[in-house]
């Protein structure tokens, strides 16, 4: 196995997200552009246009900190009991794994001169202090990831070049407006696992961004936040104390494909609500206090995974899931998780008309 396969594998056994995501260390190899510098990326002196990884060489290698592994450039330095950033970096660092460390605090010249960084991996420290202007020489930053900290509000001056943030499972209790203001290019936030109430949200707190992935799960949420960005398709918010869907929570947000609302104490969803939503393809309900099959799933016509299991649903409706007629919906289910106390005997098959087949519905064989 090559050096850089290998850690990456490492990389990606060190750490476990609250959401699995599939390829989240894909970026180690994004285009090949982290091994590549400028010459090399536009394909120069290649006959394909596409570079020989292994012609590339180690760049840095008298560079590299004590105990630290450093390959290409790439510089692992986890697990070691750091106190502070390591200071025998080489400018062409492009990835920097300082993960599982006793980092408290990210001072003004810690990333000095690190003008090619493109992922900065801080989880599982003891940050609480970020100074300022600790992260404006990374000025091609994209991947920052700095969940698992002490930090009690988001760090300022991010890069704008910054396209994925994760900082979950900090301390956060307030999102002020303007602070993601600059983000331009940012796609993806992660901050669930902070104490984070609706309250802690300022008007206009997502002015400016255009996420594609959002995810507060594991807070403090009531309901579901008001004026996030309607760039949104991912919206996770499972996990928290949501007990009710009103006909204007929806209403920003018709790019939505999935939705995450699994772990709340949801009981009631407002006629009307879900039709605001007309690509959705992904509806999670789970683990929720729904007495009833939500009312507006027959008018989703792509939507094709819903789960409503570990609720208080006793009946399932003739016309619950499919809508009237053959031909209106243009994607049929392919899962229909109803763990309920439904008898599966009770419902029959009029109500699943629209499901690609038998299987693709789970009733369990409840007993009370």
């Amino acid at each position: 196995m090559r050096p850089l396969c290998l850690l990456v594998v490492l990389l990606a056994l060190s750490q476990a997200l609250p959401f699995e995501q599939k390829g989240f260390w894909d970026f180690t190899l994004d285009d090949s552009l982290l091994l590549m510098n400028d010459e090399e990326a536009s394909g120069a002196g290649t006959a394909s246009g596409v570079p020989d990884l292994d012609s590339l060489t180690p760049t840095f290698s008298a560079m590299c900190p004590f105990g630290c592994h450093c390959h290409l450039r790439v510089v692992q330095c986890s697990d070691l009991g750091l106190k502070t950033v390591p200071k025998e970096l080489s400018p062409d660092t492009t990835l920097l794994d300082l993960q599982n460390n006793d980092i408290s605090e990210l001072r003004k010249d810690d990333f000095k001169g690190l003008q090619h960084l493109y992922a900065l991996v801080l989880v599982n420290n003891r940050i609480s202090k970020i100074h300022e202007k600790a992260f404006s020489p990374l000025r091609k930053l994209q991947k920052l990831y700095i969940s698992k900290n002490h930090l009690v509000e988001i760090p300022p001056n991010l890069p704008s070049s910054l396209v994925e943030l994760r900082i979950h499972d900090n301390r956060i209790r307030k999102v002020p407006k303007g602070v993601f203001s600059g983000l331009r290019n940012t796609n993806c936030i992660e901050m669930g696992g902070n104490p984070l109430e609706n309250s802690g949200f300022e008007p206009g707190a997502f002015d400016g961004l255009k996420l594609n992935y959002l995810r507060i799960s594991e807070a403090k949420l009531t309901g579901i936040p008001k004026d996030l960005p309607e760039t949104l398709n991912e919206l996770h918010l499972d996990h928290n104390k949501i007990q009710a869907i009103e006909l204007e929570d929806l209403l920003r947000y018709s790019k939505l494909y999935r939705l995450g609302l699994g772990y709340n104490q949801i009981r009631m969803i407002e006629n009307g609500s879900l039709s605001f939503l007309p690509t959705l393809r992904e509806l999670h309900l789970d683990n929720n206090k729904l007495s009833r099959v939500p009312a507006g799933l027959p008018d989703l016509k792509l939507l094709q995974v819903v789960y409503l299991h570990s609720n208080n649903i006793t009946k399932v409706g003739v016309n619950d899931f499919c809508p009237v007629g053959f031909g209106v919906k243009r994607a049929y289910y392919n899962g229909i998780s109803l763990f309920n106390p439904v008898p599966y005997w009770e419902a029959g098959p009029p109500p699943f008309r629209c499901v690609t087949d038998r299987l693709a519905i789970q009733f369990g064989n409840y007993k009370k």
